[in-house]
């Protein structure tokens, strides 16, 4: 049977008494549109259209209700990105009053527009001192492919035109265009792109439970994964080396937080060979991990930063990338910067930025992550799944975390389908109507940064039934 838009169209009925609005067509209904028409982002299409997409319709604060009246508790804020919850009339407000006012212009041909003027301003204020510029653009991904316009720039105004390798780390993720996901070392993303930007290259990441080998500690495994920049730069020659981008901490590669020695190490390296270091905030920025931006946390000072998702809370597209005041300065300085998009510093998006970055400030949203929420999150996974037989590791700190599983903790010894354990593991908590993510071997979370102690509680307590039932499915007790 087919299903014309025509017969059935989606329509917001006044709100009923409860308060909540109703799809108007069947679970059925939306399901077999959804398979006929859509193809979903980093899916198998064809398993997908057989057992069906869950339809979201509703969501409020922390949580999210599907078409057929299940409501579901979001431990990843969307994908890390509804800092503010969701709901919030601030955020609707903004962008109907600016819809009504401009809903677009375009910043070229030497125009601007009061919300994008606004937003780079408060942006100036929360962000490190050395950072008082600031490139539109639409995502994480677009922020990260003008990073590498921005850096080659660069140091073609100093004369130093050979500096083109730009090193990143393998698991680390950058976006899905070609250049972000050139940028990003992760193989199957790679198998599907058969050209590739130029002049890339990989080191291995700092994940010690994966793979530290031997007696290494936490701290001597971090010195010894930073010192593989030094290497590369080496062979590579500094002369031709432009930048080091990483995350401050690995999102889409499972919450993989570095050893403390290893930011101060690359932070040295690139400074003595005199490489711009790149901190990817698009996860870690806007109070993540109870700082504003997650490079403050790991201490080091970076020259460009990409910024994305917490910008807006989701609410509607927009990144970023902050420039360092020398890097602005060499930009602005000389000639044009023949780059940009449609959409760079779109009116609404900025208008809706505005609003979501004066919440996290003015509610002191990112303090709480900080001093409270953050805390008793941390403190309580540790606490619950310290002992359990499956996790091998806890990584995290503020309102994210990742959860290492594995067949044997104590020795670090993995699980040999590790793949597939995290899927039965994240089946398990889609079943019991959580959000938990899984990258291959590792559970993560993320939830929205304005939750409560009570929902961190619901969320930990369900996290552990769906880990209980893994470890029992998997024979491990």
């Amino acid at each position: 049977m087919s299903y014309r838009i025509e017969d059935s169209a989606y329509i917001l009925p006044a709100q009923p008494a409860g308060g909540q609005t109703l799809p108007s067509r069947s679970t059925a209904e939306y399901r077999a549109l959804d398979a006929a028409h859509h193809i979903h982002p980093f899916s198998d299409m064809g398993a997908l259209n057989r057992a069906g997409s869950r339809v979201i319709v509703k969501a409020k604060g922390v949580y999210l209700w599907d078409s057929d009246g299940n409501k579901i508790i979001d431990g990843m804020a969307g994908l890390w990105c509804v800092n503010v919850g969701y709901g919030r009339k601030e955020l609707a407000e903004a962008a109907y009053g600016q819809m009504m006012e401009l809903p677009f212009y375009n910043t070229f041909f030497k125009t601007t527009h009061p919300p994008v003027i606004e937003l780079s301003a408060l942006l100036a204020e929360l962000t490190p001192e050395p950072f008082n510029h600031f490139f539109y653009c639409n995502s994480g991904s677009e922020g990260n492919d003008t990073v590498l316009r921005i850096v080659h720039q660069y140091w073609v105004t100093q004369g130093k035109q050979s500096k083109k390798y730009v090193i990143s780390r393998r698991n680390g993720y950058h976006g899905s265009t070609i250049a972000g996901g050139t940028l990003g070392g992760m193989g199957y993303m790679h198998e599907q792109m058969p050209s590739k930007v130029e002049h890339i290259v990989h080191i291995d990441q700092p994940y010690f439970f994966g793979e530290a080998e031997g007696n290494l500690t936490p701290e001597e495994f971090g010195l010894a994964r930073a010192q593989q920049l030094e290497a590369k730069i080496l062979e590579l020659g500094a002369e031709n080396v432009a930048a080091f981008i990483g995350e401050p901490f690995q999102g889409a590669g499972g919450v993989i937080f570095p050893p403390s020695t290893y930011w101060p190490e690359i932070q040295r390296i690139c400074r003595k060979y005199d490489i711009l270091l790149v901190a990817d905030e698009v996860i870690g920025g806007f109070g993540r991990t109870g700082e504003w931006f997650s490079h403050q946390h790991f201490g080091f000072e970076p020259d460009l930063i990409t910024l994305a998702k917490g910008l807006t809370s989701g609410y509607v597209p927009m990144g970023a990338v902050g420039l360092h005041d020398r890097i602005a300065k060499a930009i602005i300085e000389h000639g044009e910067f023949n780059h940009g998009l449609t959409y760079s510093g779109h009116p609404v998006a900025a208008a809706v930025a505005v609003a979501n970055l004066k919440l996290l400030r003015d509610e002191k949203i990112v303090e709480r992550v900080k001093t409270d929420t953050g805390p008793y999150f941390q403190k309580l996974l540790r606490e619950t799944f310290a002992q359990h037989p499956i996790v091998g590791d806890i990584s995290g700190v503020g309102l994210v975390a990742g959860l290492q599983l594995a067949q044997e903790p104590k020795t670090r010894k993995r699980f040999a389908n590790g793949g597939e354990v995290g899927t039965i593991c994240r089946d398990f908590c889609f079943n019991g109507n959580l959000i938990m993510r899984a990258t291959g071997d590792r559970m993560l979370l993320s939830p929205p940064l304005v939750i409560t102690k009570q929902e961190i509680d619901e969320i930990v307590s369900t996290a552990k039934k769906a880990l209980d039932s893994t470890a029992q499915q998997v024979g491990v007790s």
